[in-house]
């Protein structure tokens, strides 16, 4: 009796398809981004490329300041805390929408990317992917928030409170909205939880 032969099949999932990944430190979703409502503040990570130098160097350091503070403030966008880590950078940012804060975000990433790589003399991309950004919409969020981006180094063991070089020691630009300029003092925010960005 003839048999049929199993021919292969084609399609549907297989082990190590598709095109890979760019950057394996991707974390960040590249869905489109919610509205934005002005009234919120944000805290936003730039996360750095494993190549990158140690953003905290003295001389890596004040390369980045020196671009933070030249983009702290733009039409619809303010930079109102940061906190530069030795791969990534918190922010603590006021936008007026989603646009403001996309451009705002866009033109902070390059200016710091350059000045990292004038300072290193290095070219190519620093950052490994796109801003994580989420909204704060509560006093104590915001609290919380603040505490975390001026209080990193110390939450994870590495410095005394109040002697980070590497933060903002009072805001960078002054915030507007309620949430950031009095909401957050009138917070009992209870304790911090450890960032899987800082993992």
């Amino acid at each position: 009796m003839a048999t049929q032969l199993e021919l292969p099949t084609w399609g549907g999932k297989r082990a190590g398809a598709g095109r890979k990944r760019k950057s394996p430190l991707r974390r960040v979703s590249h869905q489109r981004r919610p509205e934005h409502a002005a009234r919120f503040p944000l805290h936003v990570v730039l996360r750095a490329r494993r190549e990158a130098p140690g953003l905290r160097r003295r001389h890596m350091f004040r390369a980045v300041r020196a671009a933070l503070v030249q983009g702290a403030a733009r039409a619809g966008f303010r930079l109102v805390h940061f906190s530069v880590q030795g791969n990534h950078l918190h922010l603590v940012v006021e936008a007026v929408d989603k646009v403001a804060l996309s451009r705002g975000m866009q033109g902070l990433a390059v200016r710091i990317a350059r000045a990292v790589n004038r300072a290193a003399d290095r070219t190519g991309p620093l950052f490994a992917d796109h801003y994580f950004a989420r909204e704060l919409e509560t006093p104590a969020e915001v609290r919380r928030a603040v505490r975390y981006v001026l209080d990193n180094r110390m939450l994870h063991g590495q410095l005394q409170p109040q002697t980070d070089a590497c933060a903002t020691a009072a805001p960078l630009v002054q915030p507007r909205t309620w949430l950031l300029t009095v909401g957050w003092l009138r917070s009992r925010a209870g304790p911090l939880p450890v960032s899987a960005w800082d993992t």
